[in-house]
């Protein structure tokens, strides 16, 4: 296939193809936050964007969570999806496809990526034997397990014992070629956690995998052999393709391909990764295809320091927190208290602590009183300054000018907990600053001027934080820019070519007198714990 290499100015990111077992938990949305902090991000750059989420419906432990309700399959994951709908809602979640793996597009990629694959002659007939995981949809290696045969992922279920004929993909055929492009693209697997982590896997041998699975109504037939059955990642894997399909598009390779391929960056939990960062890139290198930039494969979550589950009756709901404190709450604990990447914890006296310190202190109450005293000192109106006349040694105007460049590489990098504590910093600064200048003071001492000086200064960095912390917390930077005087809605998908500026907006000093400030009101209200 002859692909046109897609423009420089697109992005296209994917959260996983989440399981339609059961409604979405927290771990989904973690994943999604993320995923949609970072296409927001890019859209600030001034990216064409596609973020990619969705859900994977085929598999047998669909087919027995359906069947203990007494439902079609199909009809239990079209239950199931409006959740996950619901929760993105909830969570400002800007998504741009929403891929379903029961989708008849979908079924035709399928069918063409397989018969790439086979006619180069890298699908087999052979016997499986092994310990199987229903709840990965994976054979386990014995040494992995762990007493009495329980998975090591899902602690709860025992493994199942399988012997049975099965189509495989050749993936052994694909080492060397896999352990060169690992060589050759240090940066494919990230953090370098999870990646020594694969080259290590890699390292011990791969072995062919089965693509298929018998006994098995749920799923795609596969193309040579109506017996079998798609195994469900060798299809969901290809979901990420299908979505790439414009509306009225005919569903093929040549169609779905050219514009958004490859994709720039996959974003997983660390217990799909070799799917991810093994079995995709040997699929796509079989079917001639280009392969992804970037699979990053973040931690898990705990509550309270346990492990999250039913049985230990201790999940977290995402639905409950947001309606408890609000989507901008939510989406700032995880991504500032987490380091990206690796493992983290959710504590509720912390979560609100957190949240009130920064939120409603540090940044809420700042802006709240610097407009006041606006209101008071200046009749309501932006002081008539410019940053040139700001002195070079102001110490917000020396963080402020180099925040933004320092914040872009932040969320490049995806070091989330950074852009906040690097944002953060300006605010905190500002706190102290204005503190110290004590522009009341000032005022009374008849000294306007320096008055005006202190209060464009404090709200001028009050506007650059909202900016940098708009992917995060979109509902609060836009009450700060509204209160600033903009018209600028962070969560209109529309993005405005204002707010699209990052090289103009991320700049320090672009605050003038031309803005009409709205009314000083609270950003974030303190959460009180009522025992």
């Amino acid at each position: 296939m002859n692909l046109v290499s897609k423009t420089q100015n697109t992005f296209v990111l994917t959260t996983p193809l989440y399981y339609v077992n059961d409604v979405p938990h927290i771990g989904s949305a973690y994943t999604t936050i993320a995923a949609d902090a970072i296409a927001r991000f890019q859209r600030l750059l001034g990216k064409e964007v596609l973020l990619i989420t969705g859900t994977d419906e085929h598999g047998q432990k669909i087919e027995r969570s359906a069947a203990s309700l007494g439902k079609h399959p199909q009809e239990f994951c079209d239950g199931i999806v409006p959740s996950f709908l619901d929760l993105w809602k909830l969570l400002d979640i800007q998504y741009d496809r929403f891929s379903r793996t029961t989708a008849p597009r979908h079924h035709e990629i399928v069918k063409e990526f397989f018969q790439r694959v086979w006619e180069k002659g890298d699908i087999y007939q052979g016997q499986q034997q092994g310990w199987y995981c229903v709840s990965c949809e994976e054979f386990k290696e014995e040494r992995d397990l762990l007493p009495d045969k329980y998975c090591p992922i899902h602690t709860s279920k025992q493994v199942e014992w399988r012997d049975e004929q099965n189509y495989f993909f050749a993936l052994s055929k694909y080492q060397s070629q896999l352990e060169e492009f690992y060589q050759s693209h240090p940066d494919f697997i990230q953090p370098v956690s999870r990646r020594n982590e694969v080259l290590n896997f890699v390292h011990q041998g791969l072995q062919d995998f089965s693509i298929s699975r018998v006994n098995l109504d749920w799923g795609f037939p596969v193309p040579v052999d109506s017996q079998h059955t798609l195994y469900v990642w060798f299809d969901a894997l290809l979901g990420y393709v299908t979505a790439l399909l414009e509306a009225d598009a005919e569903a093929n390779l040549a169609n779905a391909l050219p514009k958004w391929w490859p994709i720039n960056l996959h974003l997983i939990g660390k217990d799909i990764l070799r799917f991810h960062a093994v079995y995709w890139p040997a699929m796509l290198m079989s079917a001639g295809l280009p392969l992804p930039e970037k699979v990053f494969g973040h931690g898990f979550l705990t509550k309270n320091g346990q492990k999250m589950g039913k049985t230990l009756g201790n999940t977290l709901d995402p639905i409950s927190l947001v309606q408890s404190y609000g989507s901008d709450a939510v989406r700032y604990y995880f991504l500032k208290e987490i380091e990206f990447g690796k493992d983290g914890d959710f504590n509720e006296s912390r979560f609100i602590n957190v949240l009130n310190a920064d939120l409603a202190n540090d940044l809420g109450n700042l802006l709240n009183r610097t407009l006041n005293m606006v209101k008071k000192y200046c009749a309501g109106k932006v002081p008539s300054l410019t940053a040139s006349v700001i002195s070079g040694d102001n110490p917000l105007k020396t963080i402020g000018l180099n925040l933004g460049e320092k914040v872009a590489r932040c969320y490049t990098d995806l070091a989330f907990n950074e852009v906040c504590q690097q944002t953060l910093s300006l605010v905190q600064a500002s706190n102290k600053f204005i503190d110290e200048q004590a522009p009341w003071t000032l005022y009374k001492q008849g000294k306007q001027q320096e008055v005006e000086a202190v209060l464009y200064t404090v709200l001028e960095s009050v506007r650059l934080a909202a900016y940098l912390l708009s992917p995060i917390i979109p509902k609060i930077s836009s009450d700060i820019y509204q209160q600033l005087g903009w018209e600028i809605d962070f969560n209109d998908q529309k993005v405005s070519s204002i707010i699209a500026s990052f090289n103009i907006h991320s700049q320090w000093g672009i605050l003038s007198d031309q803005q009409q400030l709205g009314s000083p009101k609270p950003i974030f209200k303190r959460i009180e714990i009522t025992k």
